[in-house]
Parts: C-alpha cells; structure tokens; sequence
C-alpha cells in the first residue's frame, strides 16, 4: 500500500502497518478499501448506528481516504445514522457528538464525507403508532417497530441517492461472528469475483461488508490503537492490551471512543442494535442498547446495567417500559385493550379439529383503549418535564408526533375522542399551547358525547356507532357528490359495536344453530343410506 497523503496520516502509519487484523496486516485491508472505492463512480452509504462494529468500518474508510490523493477522492461518502425518536438518551447523544465530529474531521481533511440523520415520518413513529392508533407494545410474535421505524427511513434514503446516482454502494460493519445468518444471506448474494454483494430488497444497491471476517478484538483493537497480545498465565490464556502508538482511544476524527467503550462496559457489554437496511439485518432483541421503549426482550438489561452504573435518572424510561411491557401479558390484554380490532370486527380464536378450522369463544384483542392511552400520555409528558426540569434537555415526544396522535385520536375507528384530550393534557402537564388548529376538524365536544351516551342504551343501540355515523355525516357534508355514503354507513352498522360478552353469546348460538343443522343433514344422510340399501337388497335400482 502507498501512502500519499502522508501529512495526515504520520500518526496512524506505524498502527496500520504493524497490526494484524484476522491474520493480515491492516494495510492489506485499507489497501483494499482503497481499491473498492477507486473501482468505480458509485457513492458510499455507510451504515452508522454508533455501536462498536459500525465505528469500526468507518474508520477504516477514514484511514482509506486519508491514504488517497485528493484527486482520488472522486466520489461521495454518505454516512447515515438511524434515529427511532426513541433511542437511549445515552446512544442518542453519543450519535449526534460523533456524526459532528466525523463532518467537521472530513472537513477539514478534504474528505468527500457527509454525515446523515434519518427519522421516521411523524406518522410512523413508536407515540404515533402506539399511543396514536392504539397499537400493543411491540412482541416476538408482532414487530411491527423495526420495518416502520428503521428499514423505511434508511431505505427512503438510500432509494434516494439511487435516484441520483443510479446506483449506490451501501457499506456495512456487518462481521460473520456476530451475525452467522446475516453472513449467510450476504454470501448467498454474492457478486462473482466481486467484492460486492447484491442488496436483497433494493434495486441498483449494493453491500459491501470489509470487516466481514473481523473478530470482536480486532474491532476494539481499531477503535483503541493499542497492541492486543496474548498471553499464557497461571490461569490460562488471556489477551492484554499495550499502548505502543500514543493514540490510544483516538478516533481519527477527532473526540475519543473511551466514550463508546464506556458506554458499552456500563450496558453489561450487551452490544448495539446495527443499522437495519432490510429484514435480513438482525434487530435487537437480546438485551441491546437501542430504543429505551424495546419491550422485545423480557428485561431490558442494558438499560437496567446503566442505572446500576451511574445513570439511575434513567431509572422512569425503564419504569415506563416496563409498565409497557406487562401490557403485552397475555392475563392483561383484555384488561388494557379493545375486544374490536381497527376494523370494526371481533376476531374469533380458531382451533384446527379433524383437519379443519374451527372458531372458538375465545378472541384476539385490539388496539389500546383510548383511556390508557391517554394515561400513557400523560405519563410520557410528565417525565419529559421532570428531565428538563433536572437539566437533561430531553424531547421524549416531539411536537409533530403529538400532532400525528390528536389525529388518530380524533379519527379513531372505534373511540372517536370528541373531548379533543391531547391539547388540554399537553397544557395541563407542560404548561404549553401548540398551535393546534392545523388539525382542528372536530366540531363536537364533550357535551354531544355525554349525550349519546345517555341516550343511546335507551334505543339499545352502541353510542360509539352513533357518533361513528356522526363522523361519518359530518365528513362528507357540503359535499357536491356524496358517493359512497351508504356503502360506509352499511360496513358501519355491520360492525361489531356490542360487547364482547354479547358478541360471544350470539357467535354461540350461531355455531348451535350450524351444529343443529348439520346434525339434521347428518341424520338425514344416514337415512337415505339406509333406505338405499334396503332398496338395493329388494333388487330395486
């Protein structure tokens, strides 16, 4: 390898020559950075997340760079970072300090790299989807955070830059140790003598993985610029760091990752979630630092070791994700959510008898009611008012997420909030009023609610179906063509408005009704057997 920008890179020369990363010298694969970048016109899309892996893999982009001509640096580097809205605190600031610090270092090196956050849209957030439509904290059996949260908003940016460039390298700190399936999918779309890999979802993108056969040593022995050696003692073999280069903890951009190492060692060494580009990439989902609300795991023991070691003003997040959590208990379900779904409908259990699917009398729970909702909101709001009151300058839920959830509260398809509740709770706990008017498009108040519902059961019908039916007016009027009204009031009144209780009792006669009736088909069957063959004995076709 030839280093031609030598000035920059005086400190780093003896560390890259000399260290040997998964049995070759790191040359070698700066070396071969340098020689994938140089191949082609394609930008680069780095996958940051902050975590170990990811720092890792840029930094030795940033060694590769810094190794070329200026002229040499042709094409662009997007380093882009995923933000939840609901990331640890602790991770959240992490990121933001080092995508700073990476712009301003490349800057001023003359590297053509620019860093990038990327959010969910405000109607896709974790508050919008769960406080705002209702959905349960997220499980195992129903992720539905990770695709909304993490692979759209990377993929929006990534389509993006195809759509500028026509093709796109994505460059991943992905390694075969940490995550064998995600090794096994890359392999499997392997370009032939390539050093690329075809993305598995996005066209004219490709992943390019170079610290693929690292170990979890050599990742640290990069972020800390020592010598690892290992060493036989008299309790076996063990590896020793050696700080030979006087860098050590140097980020070549500037700042040190003691602070990562540090964040790591205070999480219990759970590791990062990785920045996730599509389903094949591996979620969190044992106990890694990611988003403080996670209820994926059992124990969020990260957060947990992070309380333990100094940060116990963290201790409400884990309280509040814990109360989250044991909303999704199979015993509690019914206790905090609809027996409706979003649809409108009971969704009977069903149970598989003689090869066939039966319904039982049993149900599959709907979203959060409103009620809970609303108490989880305030919740939220009043921790985010105890952190800044204490200094930490938080932003729990911002303020077009609470846009995106008066909507759903006011639009919501089984529990209209005709007391328009967001903006009075807002008030109330933050001592603030937003402009809410952009979303002001319920006329009707408290009042006209309590009245339904008093008048309601006095017709024996459901008060939430009459002020659907109001909803529903109430849209389409002034209309000039009010196409559809009928058929929207019809797949209305077919809706499941009564009880859960009433909704069973009446399934039960149904299926009685069905049983009765096939036992008189059944009946009926076997007579004609019979006489068929009495016929058939008398000689009678």
């Amino acid at each position: 390898m030839t280093l031609l920008n030598q000035f920059d890179l005086d400190d780093y020369i003896d560390f890259i020559e000399e260290e040997k990363f998964s049995g070759r010298q790191l040359s070698e694969f700066v070396a071969d950075t340098q020689r994938v970048y140089m191949a082609d016109k394609r930008p680069w899309v780095i996958g940051y997340s902050g975590g170990k892996d990811s720092s890792a893999v840029m930094t030795l982009v940033y060694f590769a760079l810094l190794g070329l001509k200026p002229e040499d640096r042709h094409k662009p580097v997007f380093v882009v970072a995923s933000d939840t809205l609901v990331e640890t605190p602790m991770v959240v600031d992490h990121v933001n300090k080092s995508l700073k610090l990476i712009e301003e270092g490349a800057k001023r090196e003359g590297l053509p790299i620019t860093s990038h956050k990327v959010v969910p849209k405000s109607n896709n957030t974790f508050w919008a989807n769960l406080l705002g439509k209702g959905y349960p904290a997220p499980t195992r059996n129903f992720r539905w955070c990770t695709e909304r949260m993490k692979i759209d908003p990377v993929s929006t940016f990534i389509k993006e830059r195809v759509s500028e460039y026509d093709e796109v390298i994505v460059v991943l700190g992905s390694r075969s140790q940490e995550s064998a399936s995600r090794a096994q999918v890359i392999k499997k779309h392997k370009i032939d003598g390539s050093d690329l890999a075809v993305h598995t979802t996005l066209a004219n993108a490709f992943i390019y993985t170079p610290i693929d056969t690292w170990s979890v040593d050599d990742v640290w022995k990069i972020l800390r610029l020592c010598h690892l050696q290992t060493q036989e003692g008299p309790y076996g073999t063990r590896n020793k760091w050696f700080d030979k280069y006087d860098l050590e903890w140097e980020a070549p951009w500037g700042g040190k990752n003691l602070t990562l190492w540090n964040l790591y060692k205070d999480s219990s060494g759970q590791g990062e979630c990785p920045l996730v580009i599509d389903e094949t990439t591996p979620s969190c989902g044992n106990s890694r630092f990611g988003c403080w609300t996670c209820t994926v795991v059992t124990k969020d023991r990260a957060m947990e070791s992070l309380i333990q070691n100094g940060e116990q003003w963290m201790e409400p997040l884990l309280k509040f994700r814990n109360i989250l959590s044991r909303s999704t208990s199979p015993k509690l379900k019914k206790k905090y959510r609809n027996h409706i779904r979003r649809d409108g409908r009971l969704a009977f259990k069903t149970l598989k008898e003689d090869k066939e699917r039966v319904l039982t009398d049993d149900y599959t729970t709907g979203p959060y009611l409103l009620k809970y909702r609303k108490l989880a909101m305030r919740m939220l709001l009043t921790m985010q008012k105890r952190f800044n009151d204490q200094g930490h300058n938080m932003e729990l839920i911002t303020v077009p997420e609470l846009h995106a959830v008066r909507h759903e509260w006011l639009n919501d398809p089984n529990e209209p909030d005709w007391e328009d509740s967001l903006p009075s709770i807002v008030k109330e706990v933050l001592g603030i009023e937003l402009d809410w008017t952009i979303d002001d498009a319920n006329q009707f108040s408290l009042t006209e609610g309590e009245l339904i519902d008093e008048l309601a059961p006095q017709y024996g019908v459901s008060a939430h179906m009459i002020r659907k039916l109001i909803d529903v007016e109430r849209e389409m009027s002034g209309l000039a063509r009010r196409t559809g009204i009928f058929g929207r009031i019809g797949r209305l009144i077919q809706q499941d408005w009564e009880s859960a209780e009433a909704i069973i009792a009446s399934n039960l006669e149904i299926r009685q009704s069905q049983m009765r009736q096939s036992n008189e088909v059944k009946a009926l069957e076997d007579e004609l057997k019979q006489l068929n063959k009495l016929l058939s004995m008398e000689g009678i076709s």
